[in-house]
């Protein structure tokens, strides 16, 4: 068997292996096997049962590949419902993960919450707003009832726009990073395969 027919013979071996990868998905990952085994047979020396026995059977290899096709998908979303799956994923992996899916909740419920109390002023006017003393805060939030005078509100008619922007801003935010995130994690676990 030549080379090229030895190599063909293990991605073929890594698509079933991949079984129910999307077509797609699993195309692309076979290119990407076959663009390492190439680039590591240029270098000196390089003999191709050394490079197939360093990235391990098709069948452990293509494990690796559907076990991190979450955080790999979520990577590529705008979804807050697919980047936290993905979040979640890397949570099992260690510390590092589950940062990134604690900071992406809380941005999440952050920036949702700042949104609702956005919409909600008007509808409730009374009821959604931040009010403060001389002193201090008295209540800050949504469906609270406004405190007795001598408490005046800080935003009045601002508050909506300001929620809204603020709220708009830290979703979008939240979804930059945790993408960065998945993506970096992909990244590290790519060059640590190979």
């Amino acid at each position: 068997m030549t080379e090229k027919q030895e190599v063909q013979a293990y991605l073929a071996a890594l698509r079933a292996a991949l079984g129910p990868v999307a077509l797609g998905e699993r195309e692309e990952i076979a290119r990407e096997i076959e663009a390492h085994i190439e680039d590591s047979l240029q270098e000196p020396g390089a003999e191709l049962a050394a490079v197939l026995e360093r990235l391990g059977a098709a069948e452990a290899l293509a494990a690796q590949y559907r076990e991190g096709l979450p955080i790999r998908r979520a990577s590529r979303s705008r979804s807050p419902v697919t980047l936290l799956r993905g979040a979640l994923r890397l949570a099992t992996k260690g510390v590092f993960g589950m940062l990134v899916f604690f900071a992406g909740a809380f941005g999440y419920l952050m920036g949702g919450g700042m949104v609702l109390a956005g919409v909600l002023k008007p509808i409730f006017p009374h009821n959604a707003g931040i009010w403060v003393t001389k002193t201090q805060v008295v209540s800050a939030g949504v469906l609270t009832p406004a405190p007795p005078p001598p408490a005046h509100e800080v935003a009045g008619l601002w508050f909506t726009p300001i929620m809204l922007v603020l709220g708009a801003l830290l979703l979008l935010a939240t979804t930059a990073v945790i993408r960065a995130a998945l993506g970096a994690s992909q990244r590290l676990q790519a060059y640590l395969r190979h």
